[in-house]
C-alpha cells in the first residue's frame, strides 16, 4: 500500500498544544476545572515519556488483560456475505469483555501516579464503568460511576458487576437519563472533588487532554491489527469499519492506519429514525458545537442545546463525538454512515448464528454495515470490523426484544 502524503504531518502531529484537531477540540471548561485538567495533561505528558510507567502498563495488557487480541478470519460470515474476506480484531476477548480496559488501566495508572484516591467516571453500556471499578479494584483506588437510569435498566448485568467490583453506582434520573445526563452528573462532581479525583472520562471526548490521552491507550488496537494483517494477508485491508458513538474503539483502530490508503468508516446509531430524539447520528446529521468540554459536532438545536437521543446500544446513545473525529470527517479522510437499531438486530443475531460469536450491540452496527459491504467488492479485498466488545451484557435485552424464554 503506498502512503497519503497529503497532510500526513497533521494526522500524526495532532493535536494541537492546546488539544485542537483543527478547529475541534480545545477546554472549554468553567475556570476551576482548568487548573485541574492541565495537571491531568502535564502529568500524562511525563507518563508518556516515561519507560516505567510505560513499562508497567504493557505488562497488564499483557498479562492481565490479555492482549495481543486476536484478528480472526470470519470464514463463514465472507462466505454468506460473498465478497470481501472480513476479518474481525477481537476486542471482546478482553478481560472484562469490550475494549474500554485498555485506556482504563492507562487512566488508573496515572491517577496512582498522581496521587489521587479516587475515580469517577460516566457509562453507558457500563463496559466502561465496568473497566474502570476493574481497575480501581486491582490498584486499590476507590471508584464512582454515574449511570443513567435507563441504562441502569438495560445493563443491569453490568451495573452489578460494578457493585462487585467495589464500585459506588450512581443512578441518574435527570434529562434524557442516558449517557449525556450521566455525563453531566459525574462532571458536576468533579468540580466539587478535584483534587483528590481522578476523571476517567470513556471515551475520545471531553476537554484536553482526554480525546488525545484515550486515543493514545486505544491505540494499541491499530498497532496490532496493522502487524497482524501484515503477518496473515501481507498487505494492508482495504477498508476499516468500526462502530462510533464517543468513538474510542473507532480511533484506536484507525489511528495506526491514518497516513495509509486504506478506506476507514465509522458506523454511527440510525437508531429508529432519523428524527429528533430516535437516534444518535451525530456526524451525519449533527453540526459543530461546544459540549462536554469540546468543540466538536453535536446533534443540537437552535439555541445550542444538545438533543435527545436514542439507539439500541446503550454505548453509542450520544449526542456529541470525539473532536477528531469532526476533524476526519471534515477532512473526508473517514467516511461516517449509519446502521439503526433493526440493522444492528439483525448483524448481533447472524455473527451469532454464522461464527458463534455474540457481539455487543454496539459492536453489531459496525458488523451491520461489514456485511453490507462486503458483497459489493472483490474477493481478494479485505476488511477489518472492530468487534469492540461481546454481548453478554446484551442477551437479556435482546431475548425480550426478540421474545426468547
Amino acid at each position: 500500500m503506498k502512503n497519503l502524503n497529503v497532510e500526513k504531518n497533521n494526522y500524526s502531529n495532532l493535536p494541537s498544544s492546546e488539544g485542537f484537531f483543527g478547529e475541534y477540540g480545545g477546554q472549554f471548561v468553567p475556570p476551576q476545572l482548568k487548573d485541574a485538567l492541565d495537571e491531568v495533561a502535564q502529568a500524562y505528558e511525563k507518563a508518556k515519556n516515561d519507560p516505567t510507567f510505560q513499562a508497567e502498563l504493557k505488562m497488564l495488557l499483557a498479562d492481565y488483560v490479555g492482549r495481543p487480541s486476536s484478528l480472526f478470519f470470519a470464514k463463514n460470515l465472507t462466505e454468506k456475505c460473498g465478497g470481501a474476506k472480513i476479518y474481525l480484531k477481537r476486542e471482546d476477548l478482553n478481560h472484562t469483555g469490550a475494549h474500554k480496559i485498555n485506556h482504563t488501566l492507562g487512566q488508573a495508572l496515572l491517577a496512582k501516579r498522581m496521587g489521587k484516591k479516587k475515580l469517577l467516571a460516566e457509562t453507558g453500556a457500563g463496559q466502561h464503568g465496568v473497566a474502570l471499578a476493574t481497575a480501581a479494584a486491582l490498584l486499590g483506588l476507590e471508584c464512582e460511576i454515574h449511570m443513567g437510569a435507563i441504562d441502569v435498566k438495560k445493563q443491569h448485568q453490568n451495573v452489578l458487576r460494578m457493585l462487585l467490583l467495589g464500585a459506588k453506582v450512581v443512578t441518574v434520573e435527570s434529562g434524557g437519563k442516558c449517557l449525556k445526563d450521566a455525563v453531566d452528573s459525574a462532571f458536576g462532581v468533579y468540580i466539587k472533588e478535584y483534587a483528590d479525583t481522578f476523571f476517567g472520562i470513556g471515551s475520545v471526548v471531553g476537554p484536553h487532554p482526554y480525546p488525545m490521552m484515550v486515543r493514545d491507550f486505544q491505540s494499541t488496537i491499530g498497532k496490532e491489527a496493522r502487524e497482524q494483517i501484515l503477518k496473515k494477508e501481507n498487505k494492508l485491508p482495504n477498508y476499516l469499519v468500526a462502530c462510533v458513538g464517543g468513538g474510542s474503539n473507532a480511533m484506536g483502530l484507525f489511528h495506526a492506519f491514518l497516513d495509509d490508503d486504506v478506506k476507514m468508516i465509522g458506523v454511527e446509531p440510525a437508531g429508529k429514525s432519523f428524527k429528533p430524539g430516535d437516534h444518535a447520528a451525530t456526524l451525519t446529521l449533527g453540526t459543530p458545537g461546544t459540549l462536554h468540554g469540546m468543540f466538536t459536532y453535536l446533534l443540537q438545536d437552535d439555541e445550542g442545546e444538545s438533543l435527545p437521543v436514542h439507539s439500541i446500544a446503550s454505548g453509542l446513545d450520544y449526542p456529541g463525538v470525539g473532536p477528531q473525529h469532526s476533524f476526519l470527517k471534515d477532512k473526508e479522510r473517514v467516511e461516517y454512515v449509519s446502521a439503526n437499531d433493526k440493522e444492528a438486530l439483525e448483524a448481533f443475531q447472524v455473527l451469532s448464528k454464522t461464527e458463534g460469536i455474540i457481539p455487543a450491540l454496539e459492536s453489531a452496527h459496525a458488523v451491520a454495515h461489514a456485511i453490507r459491504l462486503a458483497g459489493k467488492l472483490k474477493k481478494d479485498e479485505i476488511i477489518i470490523v472492530n468487534l469492540s466488545g461481546r454481548g453478554d451484557k446484551d442477551v437479556d435485552y435482546v431475548g425480550e426484544i426478540l421474545g426468547i424464554n
